[in-house]
């Protein structure tokens, strides 16, 4: 198995709130890590033009990824318009297909906005056929297979009508919580498009308010909460948890995973 994790989120800083913590955790035992996104974030302002703020975003990015030794890279794709096409679909068969990630994050299928959602199905579309050898013109790596495939929490761990978000796996990030912030805290352009658009200011302290809500589910001060994707040919092992500990549900009830 190839020792690598992309998370393939639909703007820059959604890895970061999402499923940094334990993209940290994978880094410090050993992983690649490869953080990308659809889009710049073209429209997260309301003061600059979509060529300075993209600039501006893929710079957090990529001093966010540098924090643990990760890579960025974007699709540049436009914010709010991220589409399920062929040329779009090429990108990330292509992405993954140079990366041979065994372990994938994505955006929760049901999410607040759609961009979330059509990268969530665009990771999962790609993840499925990237390793077939006729797919694309490029090499197929050694170790190239179906990843494991997680979601990641919809924003404040409900769907779009509101339902609270089950998960399957809860990593315990208690341990790195500070360095979940110091990545998060590096897209500073975030905190007025925030308070503007969508009347929320404080975003690193809701992130840890989120985080305290998950790690309950698991008796720990801080975690992170994921749904595993286990139709046909993906793998149904709990890698993560195998992998980081964590907490899973069983006819409603959590079994508690000791976490290293």
């Amino acid at each position: 198995m190839n020792k690598v994790a992309l998370a393939f989120m639909a703007h820059p800083d959604d890895a970061e709130l999402l499923c940094a913590g334990t993209l940290i955790r994978l880094a410090d035992d050993g992983w690649t890590v490869h953080i990308a996104t659809a889009t710049a974030g073209d429209c997260g302002t309301m003061t600059l033009g979509p060529a300075r703020i993209s600039a501006v975003r893929t710079k957090e990015a990529r001093a966010a990824a540098s924090l643990i030794g990760a890579s960025y890279r974007c699709l540049r794709e436009k914010d709010g318009f991220v589409v399920h096409d062929k040329p779009t679909m090429r990108k990330v068969i292509d992405l993954l297909r140079a990366a041979a990630p065994s372990l994938v994050f994505a955006h929760a299928p049901r999410d607040y906005m759609v961009d979330h959602e059509v990268a969530s199905l665009l990771a999962r579309s790609a993840g499925f056929l990237h390793a077939a050898p006729n797919v694309s013109k490029l090499p197929r790596r050694p170790g190239s297979a179906v990843p494991h495939l997680y979601y990641c929490d919809p924003l404040e761990g409900i769907d779009p009508l509101g339902a609270l978000v089950r998960p399957t796996t809860v990593v315990d990030i208690s341990g790195v919580i500070g360095r979940k912030t110091a990545m998060l805290a590096c897209h500073k352009s975030q905190r007025s498009w925030l308070m503007a658009h969508h009347g929320v200011d404080g975003h690193l302290e809701a992130m840890k308010r989120h985080a305290a809500a998950r790690g309950k589910l698991i008796g720990r001060p801080f975690a992170e909460a994921f749904v595993q994707h286990r139709g046909h040919a993906h793998p149904r092992d709990d890698l993560l948890a195998a992998c980081l500990g964590g907490g899973g549900y069983s006819s409603g009830a959590v079994t508690r995973r000791k976490a290293v």
